[in-house]
C-alpha cells in the first residue's frame, strides 16, 4: 500500500519540518539529493510514512516536510549509517539547516473545499 501524506490534528504522528538554507544555485541539487535519499534509504525505515520536498520560488530554501510513526522512529532512524550519510551530504550543500519535529494543531479549508 502506497503511503500519502494526510495532515491532520490530532493523528499522533511526528512531523518532521528541516528547512534548509541554500545558494539559488545548489538548491535544484540539494532537491536531488534528498530525494534520492528518501527513495534509497528514508522510505525503508520503519515508520516512515511520507516526505514532500519544496523548492522556494527565489532559489533560497528547501523544505523537507516528512511524516513518521512517531517520534521513536524518527530518532531512530537518526541513528542509521546510511541515513546519517545521507544527512551529511545535505548539510554540506546547505547552508544552514533548521530540522524541528511538529504535531499538528490545526488544518484549515476554504469553504465548500472537498477534505
Amino acid at each position: 500500500m502506497t503511503q500519502t501524506t494526510r495532515i491532520e490534528a490530532g493523528r499522533g504522528i511526528a512531523t518532521l519540518i528541516n528547512v534548509f538554507t541554500v545558494r539559488p544555485e545548489r538548491q535544484a541539487e540539494l532537491v536531488a539529493l534528498l530525494s534520492r535519499a528518501t527513495e534509497e534509504t528514508m522510505r525503508d525505515r520503519p515508520g516512515f510514512l511520507s516526505a514532500n520536498l519544496h523548492a522556494s520560488t527565489d532559489g533560497e530554501r528547501v523544505v523537507n516536510y516528512a511524516q513518521w510513526e512517531s517520534e521513536a522512529h524518527f530518532r531512530a532512524m537518526l541513528a542509521d549509517p546510511a541515513a546519517r550519510e545521507h544527512m551529511a551530504q545535505a548539510a554540506a550543500l546547505a547552508e544552514s539547516f533548521d530540522p524541528r519535529i511538529c504535531t499538528v494543531e490545526a488544518v484549515h479549508h476554504a469553504s465548500g473545499a472537498a477534505s
